[in-house]
């Protein structure tokens, strides 16, 4: 979700005015891929090097994160949206770990759209926590280092249990994967559109996955075998 600061920036103001209007695309992306039956929605919405930015930005976001949950509680509920979380959550501030601790309590029954949220996240932050956790098990005799496959590195990743994502969305006109599910994007179908975050609205998300379903995905195959 890329482009909130120039955003801002046209128009004038600092860049958490930029953060703040970028909730209606969260809200609207969310409510049309609840409408369009998508099952799992992930939103990058913080990243570890975020944490480099100027303090008042950074304590903008985290205030504007708990201000957020506590007002789409009810619509999360309402339209049975699971909320879950990836990412180094233990570095967030309290008050934003215990709306979430809530949110996710509350919602963990919902049966439609899955949101995750990627918070405090890198890809290369979640590989290496893979690792150590995959290191500890194996010294400690749970695990056998013959046995490792990927799907047992899977179950070590903050995304054990979700599918990799079939398309990913990168807005702002920026034509990289900035660090985001590196192990999880293998084969994922990559959408790049000039339009600002704050700017995305339904229509965009559908435009983007008609483009996702004109394209074959053939996985290092040829057509001829995934035709057949």
């Amino acid at each position: 979700m890329d482009g909130n600061g120039r955003w801002a920036k046209n128009k004038g103001a600092a860049r958490i005015f930029g953060h703040k209007n970028a909730i209606k695309a969260v809200r609207e992306v969310t409510e049309g891929s609840a409408e369009l039956g998508i099952k799992y929605l992930t939103l990058y919405a913080f990243s570890t090097e975020n944490w480099g930015r100027p303090v008042e930005e950074v304590t903008g976001l985290m205030q504007l994160l708990v201000s957020t949950i506590k007002k789409e509680l009810k619509t999360l509920q309402k339209n049975d949206v699971k909320l879950t979380t990836i990412g180094d959550t233990e570095t967030l501030p309290k008050g934003c770990r215990k709306e979430l601790a809530e949110a996710m309590e509350l919602t963990k029954n919902n049966k439609g759209l899955t949101l995750v949220l990627a918070l405090s996240y890198s890809g290369r932050w979640e590989i290496l926590e893979a690792v150590r956790r995959l290191a500890s098990d194996v010294k400690s005799g749970d695990l056998d280092i013959k046995d490792i496959d990927s799907p047992i590195f899977e179950s070590y990743l903050g995304t054990s249990g979700i599918p990799d994502p079939e398309l990913l969305i990168r807005t702002s006109g920026e034509m990289r994967i900035s660090n985001f599910l590196l192990w999880q994007m293998a084969y994922t179908e990559i959408y790049f559109t000039s339009k600002l975050w704050p700017d995305f609205r339904k229509e965009d998300l559908r435009e983007a996955i008609i483009s996702y379903q004109k394209r074959e995905r053939r996985f290092g195959r040829i057509s001829e075998q995934v035709k057949s």
